[in-house]
């Protein structure tokens, strides 16, 4: 774990199941729902997989595909880099891992997919805009950026949604320490960097989005 950051570790082992146990396989849905789109990506950037279960998808099904991943969690990342060995061969020539604050951590360009599931509702509006600034000069033409997140939709679900994401917030701050209490804007930092959003889908009434930006063309 990173000084000054939530601790992941304790949760990390049961995690998968204490995520089906809350919403059965709907994150994990979310999490896979693109993976045709990324069959021919080169160099992702991976941030926050938990235990790899969407990584070691990806890897198996695009065998040109390298991947950086980054996690504060080492237990998380021993997790991640078991789950990716038992499924594609050669792993460790394709994967590298990294314990490490993808806020501060050097990035090592160019990437043409970067992935965050449910990773940026554990940042702040403040870290979001850092870490996509951070980001977007990483990207080369035409890069994709994969994003799943929680959301609290409009209609008849704003209530029940509103009561179990601060229901979720609270018990990872109890759990892991995170600050984090309310889910920020990631769609305003990535158009304004350059990002546009090609295709969204939802689920559970609009509780869960995943959603794919693609970086715009350099003008000319």
């Amino acid at each position: 774990m990173m000084r000054g950051q939530p601790n992941f570790d304790q949760i990390a082992r049961p995690y998968r199941w204490l995520e089906y146990l809350t919403l059965g396989r709907a994150l994990e849905r979310c999490r896979l729902h693109y993976l045709p789109s990324l069959l021919k990506r080169k160099q992702a950037l991976v941030l926050g997989d938990g235990d790899g279960r969407f990584l070691a998808q990806l890897l198996a099904q695009n065998p040109r595909l390298h991947a950086d991943a980054i996690d504060t969690s080492a237990t998380m990342l021993q997790l991640l880099r078991q789950r990716c060995e038992a499924l594609v061969p050669k792993t460790h020539t394709r994967l590298t891992t990294h314990q490490a604050d993808a806020l501060t951590y050097p990035l090592a360009p160019p990437y043409d997919l970067i992935v965050t599931h449910f990773f940026l509702d554990c940042l702040t509006q403040p870290d979001l805009e850092t870490l996509v600034n951070r980001i977007a000069p990483t990207l080369s033409p035409g890069a994709l950026w994969l994003v799943s997140d929680f959301q609290i939709p409009t209609g008849p679900m704003r209530l029940p949604a509103k009561i179990l994401v601060r229901a979720l917030y609270l018990a990872f701050r109890i759990l892991t320490g995170l600050r984090t209490t309310q889910l920020p804007d990631h769609a305003t930092p990535l158009k304004q960097a350059g990002l546009t959003r090609i295709a969204q889908r939802q689920r559970l009434s609009g509780l869960l989005i995943t959603e794919l930006w693609q970086r715009n063309p350099d003008p000319q």
